[in-house]
């Protein structure tokens, strides 16, 4: 699949969440909070300004992100689940130290 945001819009592939706590108490989906971070799949080209400039996305293809429980839309690629957010609804990186 080849899927390419507009302007300033973000893909992002949503990470899985536990089935289970730690101590083994089950969770069913109804109950689970979608999670609020994954990797970033597709980037637009950015969000063109009124000086006729664009203003690049801070993210790219891989990142791994976090981002607003509200914010962005739910959409859905061939069968699979995805997150459709502007870039400035990012909120920030998750890094390995």
């Amino acid at each position: 699949m080849n899927f390419r945001p507009l302007r300033d819009q973000v893909l992002v592939k949503r990470r899985e969440t536990r089935d289970a706590t730690e101590g083994g108490i089950v969770i069913p989906k109804t109950a689970q909070k979608a999670p609020t971070w994954g990797t970033v799949i597709a980037v637009g080209r950015g969000k063109p300004l009124d000086n006729g400039r664009t203003l690049t996305p801070q993210v790219k293809p891989g990142d791994e992100v976090v981002f607003g429980e509200y914010s962005g839309a739910e959409v859905e690629l061939e069968g699979e689940s995805y997150f459709i957010a502007r870039d400035e609804e990012i909120l920030g990186f998750v890094e390995e130290e």
